[in-house]
């Protein structure tokens, strides 16, 4: 890509990447907690069903919310590069182009199989979060601080890839297509199977892990700080003078 398409080629669809992790993680993660404590009824013992629950239920909420900019994400990602078959000039032209073209509808285009990646997505990353670093302060082979956030972030991100993998790839095929080739997301996935086996649903794994591992590990380690931030700082507003 660098070397036909130049470095730029490597953050197409950047605006709407940062519109879709805003809209998706201020839901999927922001949420997460509250939802948590809901199933459980205040408890603070959540069992793994209730993260289970909890997780898919964030999901499912940013898909909601946060379906457009995922389309133009994967649209304007996949799109011809060079001169007359660039489809998109920008972020917004593709959000025009798409409405335009194929109704608000086609803003919302593989909804469900998204709803089904995220929910699964949503689960293995924050539950296998949750999860591992339990184990790890359990077991004492860490205290809860950056090397223990670091590692269970490492490791949530492999299973998400191992996990949600299919569905991404899915997904990902679904709302790139053509309009009428394929009649739904179960029919691109038995097209796929049929045509080109098993081994289709597992395509771009290692940069989808490079991807899902970098993101995890910043997104995690980056989360656990700043709530600590703002409990420390809650904590001393709330502390007698």
């Amino acid at each position: 890509m660098v070397r036909t398409e130049g470095p730029r080629s490597l953050y197409s669809g950047l605006v709407a990447g940062l519109q879709r992790q805003m809209s998706f993680a201020s839901v999927r993660i922001g949420l997460y907690d509250s939802v948590k404590q809901f199933y459980t009824k205040g408890s603070e013992h959540a069992g793994i069903g209730s993260r289970l629950l909890a997780g898919s239920t964030t999901g499912a909420l940013a898909v909601a919310v946060a379906q457009p900019t995922d389309v133009v994400k994967v649209r304007f990602q996949a799109q011809a590069r060079a001169g007359s078959g660039r489809r998109y000039q920008s972020t917004v032209d593709a959000y025009k182009t798409i409405a335009r073209e194929e109704g608000f509808r086609g803003l919302w285009k593989g909804t469900s199989p998204n709803v089904a990646r995220n929910a699964i997505v949503n689960c293995a990353e924050l539950v296998t979060y949750d999860l591992i670093k339990d184990t790890i302060l359990k077991a004492n082979l860490m205290t809860d601080d950056l090397p223990c956030h670091f590692t269970s972030a490492f490791g949530a991100g492999f299973c998400t890839t191992v996990i949600a993998s299919p569905v991404d790839v899915v997904k990902t095929r679904y709302m790139n297509s053509a309009l009428g080739q394929y009649r739904s997301a179960g029919h691109c996935a038995l097209t796929m199977l049929q045509k080109e086996g098993p081994r289709a649903f597992y395509k771009g794994f290692m940069p989808s892990f490079l991807r899902l591992g970098s993101w995890n590990v910043v997104m995690f380690v980056t989360y656990e700080q700043l709530k600590r931030a703002l409990m420390a700082a809650r904590t001393s507003r709330e502390a007698p003078f």
